[in-house]
């Protein structure tokens, strides 16, 4: 997930580059749609920004049913270090 992430990170870098990159400047601004360009580049990012936000939801409900299950298992074995170390590794991660 984090890896994911990170793509999406460069994505959007990548977007802030190409919005640098092609907004014409003053001498060719007749040559350029400016308006189209930013809606594309608008549409890109906001594309991006939809599925990261989908993938941080999925990443927390499925840290969320790990961390249920351990804590289920927890208390039904309440000696075991191993498994609090895990519970509070996963609860961290929400």
């Amino acid at each position: 997930i984090q890896e994911l992430l990170r793509v999406m990170r460069t994505i959007d870098d990548r977007i802030v580059h190409e919005l640098n990159t092609t907004i014409p400047t003053a001498s060719f601004v007749g040559k350029i749609d400016a308006g189209q360009t930013c809606k594309e580049l608008y549409q890109s990012l906001m594309d991006a920004h939809t599925s990261r936000e989908r993938i941080i939801k999925n990443c927390i409900a499925q840290t969320s049913s790990v961390v249920k299950t351990l804590r289920e298992e927890r208390e039904k074995a309440q000696d075991d270090v191993a498994l609090l170390k895990q519970l509070r590794k996963e609860q961290t991660k929400v």
